[in-house]
């Protein structure tokens, strides 16, 4: 609206000056009859070709429109002036020593053709682009909305209890990142009720010792047998105490017994339903997380890229675990590198293992030994985030290293494990070699000595 109606009135007053140029035209015609001298047909002629004309030819004033002061007013001058249903153009003409005043009518529809015309284009355009202002907006905000709904009805789901919905992260980057937080919220709390249904069935476990030497020492005692009629008093109170404190022994066995059962059975149950907690697949890993890192990296013109994440390349240690770390790793690139920085995500599988690589432009870590270290950062931060690829690293039976980047910056190695790497076989200069060797000199003395 705030161009569109600046337009309309800049298109109103464009009408209006076309007209006034077409008065003016005529009015020139009619000028330049008196001024070359016509004869009286002449102008009769001259006055008819100029639309809404009409000449006061030395001090005549028929048919005008304006009052004879205006007239004489205009003798010196040209001038517009409004009258009823319009506008008169007075221009002056002096030939021979005598002025005229050449009068010529522009009517109101005249001053406003097109306008109405123009108007409505324009609201039309108007109307168009409040229409597609809505669509768009819209359809914009469609995906953050589906986005958020699903994570609130994820959020209520782990609220009920089903700690098995996952979400898939969409919308903006916040939204986007959520979405993953979220998720890994939901598998810290699967892994951790796992964790703390095994330690009750371990704990429960553990208390059957105790519980077996109460019912041994307890069947170790007198009978129980209270229906011998020459007892005491004493002996039936005594021997009616060892009847309940074995009966209490074989009801809280049974309890015991019914509470490892349970639990074990929700914790296989749990681990059926996800076969591959604690094996995942480095290069999906790595691509999912990418969708997210990608992102950022855009917004702060990053180059980036990612090698050898085409295939499957399975390693012993949980997807959280490993987003985890490679998020840590990331987020230091992110975190300690100007903006602009490039750098590159690798994944290599070579001699049973598996490496996960991480380099930057960056001005590099000047201590890496120092950065390794849980608890140390020259940076001012926690100092948290390399330990956490190396505890992860180190669950998988691997390792974490620190060099300089063929980019320039720090280069960050995970080596993992590979799953599916064959056994290594025995070294025939270890152990086994050495009984080998040892084996096959005892023959040959014992083949000489025959």
């Amino acid at each position: 609206m705030s161009f569109l109606v600046p337009l309309g009135w800049e298109l109103r007053s464009d009408h209006r000056e076309q007209a006034l140029a077409a008065a003016a035209e005529s009015s020139a015609r009619v000028a330049g009859a008196v001024t070359a001298g016509a004869s009286k047909k002449g102008l009769e002629a001259a006055v008819k070709s100029a639309p809404n004309a009409v000449l006061h030819y030395n001090g005549a004033t028929t048919n005008s429109r304006v009052s004879p002061t205006d007239l004489a007013a205009a003798s010196a001058r040209t001038k517009e002036q409004e009258v009823d249903g319009g506008l008169v153009r007075l221009e002056p003409v002096t030939a021979g020593g005598k002025t005229s005043v050449v009068e010529v009518f522009v009517s109101d529809a005249e001053l406003a053709e097109g306008t109405a015309r123009d108007w409505w284009i324009l609201l039309g355009i108007m109307a168009g682009l409040v229409l597609g202002a809505v669509i768009v907006v819209d359809r914009l905000a469609r995906g953050a909305v589906v986005s958020v709904r699903n994570l609130v009805q994820a959020a209520m789901a782990v609220g009920g209890g089903d700690l098995g919905v996952r979400i898939q992260p969409s919308g903006p980057r916040e939204l986007a990142e959520a979405g993953y937080a979220f998720n890994r919220m939901a598998d810290r709390l699967v892994t951790s009720r796992t964790s703390e249904r095994e330690l009750v069935a371990d704990l429960s476990h553990r208390l059957r010792t105790p519980l077996t030497v109460l019912r041994l020492d307890a069947e170790a005692l007198d009978p129980d047998d209270t229906q011998i009629i020459d007892l005491s008093a004493a002996e039936v109170d005594r021997r009616r105490g060892i009847r309940r404190i074995r009966q209490a022994i074989v009801t809280l066995e049974g309890e015991v017994d019914q509470l490892i059962n349970t639990t074990r059975a929700a914790v296989a149950a749990q681990v059926a339903e996800a076969p591959e907690e604690g094996l995942c697949d480095a290069a999906e890993v790595v691509r999912d997380r990418m969708v997210f890192w990608s992102a950022l990296a855009g917004d702060q013109n990053r180059k980036h890229r990612v090698v050898g994440a085409q295939l499957r390349i399975p390693v012993p240690v949980a997807r959280a675990e490993l987003a985890a770390a490679l998020d840590a790793v990331l987020g230091n690139v992110f975190r300690y590198t100007p903006q602009g920085t490039a750098f590159e995500v690798a994944l290599t599988r070579r001699d049973g293992w598996v490496a996960l690589r991480v380099d930057d432009a960056g001005p590099g870590i000047p201590d890496p030994e120092k950065a390794l270290q849980r608890g140390q950062s020259d940076q001012g931060s926690t100092g948290l985030g390399l330990d956490i690829a190396r505890r992860a690293a180190q669950d998988a039976g691997g390792s974490v290293s620190l060099a300089r980047a063929q980019l320039g910056g720090a280069s960050v190695v995970m080596l993992l494990a590979d799953a599916e790497a064959p056994p290594k076989q025995a070294n025939r200069f270890g152990l086994v070699g050495r009984l080998a060797r040892e084996r096959d000199q005892a023959r040959r003395k014992k083949t000489d000595g025959s």
